[in-house]
């Protein structure tokens, strides 16, 4: 069978405390998410069980390579998921605290798209 495109959503994620890339790239995920409803997958597609869907992500984030694969996948709740994880995002100056395990006063922002394919 041939894979086709079901839904493509966008996401945005920001960790402001902590400079953690992979904190953003997970919000940057469950923005993408957050508002999305798949009737089709069942109705149009047909698909009996939701995780025989094909869920592709794709992160552009600052540090790239700290990026915890396990921990952004885990934010889909269902599907085959991989996860692609580029530079880009945006880093941005802010306030250092202390309190809050701050290294540097950097603020990491992600961006995320998020692609459902079935067979």
């Amino acid at each position: 069978m041939t894979r086709k495109r079901l839904i493509i959503e966008m996401g945005m994620g920001v960790d402001q405390h902590g400079q953690e890339p992979t904190v953003a790239a997970a919000r940057a995920v469950r923005n993408a998410i957050a508002h999305n409803a798949l009737p089709g997958v069942w109705e149009v597609a047909g698909l009996d069980d939701p995780n025989q869907m094909i869920v592709e992500v794709k992160v552009a984030v600052p540090y790239p390579e700290q990026v915890r694969a396990a921990e952004v996948l885990a934010v889909l709740p269902f599907g085959q998921k991989t996860l692609t994880v580029e530079s880009g995002g945006m880093s941005v100056q802010g306030k250092a605290i202390p309190a809050l395990n701050d290294k540097n006063d950097e603020m990491l922002i992600a961006v995320a798209a998020v692609t459902v394919w079935i067979e």
